[in-house]
């Protein structure tokens, strides 16, 4: 199985170059299963019905997420509805959706997809991540041999710790929530697939996808100030990863940028 698996998507450039881009990849890597990180998609912070649908209708089969789920209250009813879009797993009892997805596409094809979110230098008092995936691989890894898992962080450590305690478990392990591409993309020893961030699908010349001198601004006044998304040098970023339908095991990972350029220009 060939699984595009892609940052997180920063408001509308983002949502655009996933459109124009992603049939492409799909087509060009023979890919049978896309991932999306969406938790930015509308406005740079949170998703709302119509974004979720933009993304699944440019291709995307399952939508991660991470704290930012939260942002739209609209949302709330549809994770319930939408079994695609997930939300962390490891939120307590109660929170609407789910946190992991057993996906069946074309010709046979399955994966359980997890997304989890971790707990150091995070705003929100969730569950165990560790303690949750394994629960969950005990409790659905018979669906498939492929597992992917969606580390939301903001700490390297815990993204690093979380590959090596599933390695040999999972297909792929990769962190989201930094919108900076790593440069570490590997296998580790027991065949699973990992990189420490991504990165995002949107706007490079920016701070991780806002306008940069209202961040600077804000840095040196420390001042409340309200975010605008950048627009320019917008990028699609992610991995493509090959895994053994059979074992579960990654057979190679490799970091995906591509540029889109605006059609205005």
């Amino acid at each position: 199985m060939r699984i595009l698996i892609l940052g997180d998507v920063v408001g509308r450039p983002g949502r655009r170059a996933i459109r124009q881009l992603v049939p492409a990849l799909v087509k060009d890597e023979a890919i049978d299963l896309v991932i999306a990180n969406a938790e930015n998609a509308s406005g740079g912070m949170g998703v709302d019905i119509k974004s979720a649908e933009e993304l699944f209708s440019a291709g995307a089969h399952v939508l991660t997420s991470g704290n930012h789920i939260w942002k739209k209250k609209e949302i709330y009813p549809y994770l319930g509805k939408q079994p695609r879009l997930l939300r962390p797993a490891n939120y307590p009892d109660g929170a609407p959706g789910q946190g992991w997805v057993e996906w069946q596409g074309e010709a046979g094809k399955r994966a359980l997809v997890i997304n989890v979110q971790g707990r150091v230098f995070m705003p929100h008092h969730v569950d165990d991540p560790f303690r949750c995936v394994d629960g969950i691989l005990r409790a659905r890894g018979d669906h498939a041999p492929v597992v992917v898992v969606d580390m939301h962080a903001e700490a390297t450590s815990e993204k690093n710790a979380m590959g090596w305690f599933l390695d040999g478990r999972a297909s792929v392990v990769y962190g989201t929530h930094t919108h900076v591409q790593t440069a570490d993309e590997r296998i580790l020893p027991r065949g699973t697939a990992y990189i420490t961030d991504l990165g995002m699908c949107g706007p490079l010349d920016s701070v991780i996808g806002i306008e940069k001198d209202l961040v600077v601004e804000g840095f040196l006044t420390q001042l409340p100030r309200a975010f605008e998304v950048a627009q320019e040098n917008v990028v699609v970023q992610g991995v493509v990863v090959d895994v053994d339908d059979a074992s579960g095991r990654a057979r190679e990972i490799r970091r995906v940028r591509v540029p889109w350029q605006r059609p205005d220009r």
